[in-house]
């Protein structure tokens, strides 16, 4: 997995060397620094092989320090390694360092009171994994899509913006009367070339207003809704969901933490509103003494399997167990839809595309046989 044991007192070496595969694999922070999900994969791997080869906390942070390809990477290490030898501990540390979340603090805290640090490090590790799977498999389901799409949006600018106004300037030199779709797209055509600015200024200002508008709780109320009643896609983005949500349960489960404090964990870590709210609901009647599956019928957002899942958790007493394969079942589900959507969005956008440039294409060339009457 990429960890070289050496001595620990040798002196680090910077990489500068420049690699385009990091480059087109980077993921993007903004406004900020961030160890990623993908760090994090490998990062808790190898520590969990450290600490399980009897190397402690403290020399097998410095090793993994040595490792680390950028500097930014190496500090974080280093800081960690400092504040231990201070006497703080490991998940005081990811407590108050924000590249870390509760979920993770509350995980190795657990793992530090039961003396299983290396084994919620590797639990930790494929939790991260399964995360990075499940991404790789959204985007590669929606990249081809996207593609299509840009393409076929910068298409259609050129064709209003210069090939559209050639055709117009033969029509008014020969006085051609226009049939009406040819009206219409010389119209939109006319409108394109006279405010395309302002349309790109547009645009580029109702991303930002969404960017900064996404995180308030009218906006994630609404964009939940309307992600849960989408065609097709509402049900793919509630089984996105429900793969974190069983994902990260399973794992604070098989840490022995608390369920009342494992939902509520659960609740802060994922951001979709449908799905926090029906935490919200299960906690309450839980904490009013309902039984967990009873507590989880009173949302809509979990369907019947997974309540009648619970049930049998509750009766078996294997909820780490039954949480971890609801995980599973909804990864290959999340993995089937994936592929289906990219199958069928694929023609689709291919279809309509082709449609767009037909009809531009069908509106300027039928002024052409009415051109040909009057040269004639």
């Amino acid at each position: 997995m990429g960890i070289k044991i050496a001595n620990t007192n040798k002196p680090k070496k910077k990489n500068n060397s420049f690699d385009v595969s990091e480059i087109l694999t980077r993921e993007i922070s903004l406004f900020g620094y961030a160890f990623s999900a993908k760090k994090k994969e490998q990062w808790y791997a190898e520590l969990s092989v450290l600490l399980k080869s009897g190397i402690d906390l403290k020399n097998g942070l410095e090793l993994l320090a040595e490792t680390q390809k950028k500097e930014k990477d190496q500090k974080l290490m280093n800081f960690m390694v400092d504040d231990l030898v201070d006497g703080s501990s490991f998940s005081e540390i990811i407590h108050h360092n924000n590249n870390f979340s509760d979920y993770e603090y509350y995980a190795i805290k657990i793992g530090e009171q039961t003396g299983q640090l290396p084994q919620i490090t590797l639990e930790l590790s494929e939790f991260y994994k399964r995360k990075n799977d499940l991404k790789r498999e959204i985007i590669s389901a929606l990249t081809y899509p996207i593609i299509v799409l840009c393409t076929a949006l910068i298409v259609i600018f050129f064709m209003l913006r210069y090939v559209v106004p050639m055709f117009v300037d033969i029509f008014k030199q020969n006085k051609v009367d226009l049939p009406d779709i040819t009206e219409a797209i010389i119209n939109f055509s006319n409108f394109v070339s006279d405010h395309g600015l302002f349309i790109l200024l547009g645009i580029g200002l109702g991303i930002t207003t969404l960017v900064f508008v996404s995180k308030k709780l009218w906006y994630r109320k609404i964009w939940g809704k309307i992600q849960l009643r989408l065609p097709i896609l509402g049900n793919y983005f509630r089984r996105i969901y429900m793969a974190q949500f069983t994902q990260a349960l399973s794992l604070l489960t098989s840490a022995k933490i608390p369920m009342v404090d494992s939902i509520d964990l659960v609740k802060n870590m994922i951001n979709f509103y449908p799905l926090q709210e029906g935490l919200h609901k299960t906690n309450e009647a839980v904490i009013a003494g309902d039984k967990l599956s009873t507590s989880f019928a009173r949302s809509k957002i979990f369907d019947k399997k997974m309540i009648a899942m619970i049930r049998v958790a509750e009766e078996t007493n294997q909820t780490e167990f039954i949480f971890q394969k609801l995980n599973e079942q909804y990864n290959q589900q999340v993995k089937y839809q994936s592929q289906l959507i990219s199958n069928v969005l694929n023609p689709a956008l291919t279809i309509f595309v082709g449609l767009i440039v037909g009809v531009i294409l069908i509106a300027m060339y039928l002024p052409m046989f009415r051109l040909s009457s009057v040269i004639g």
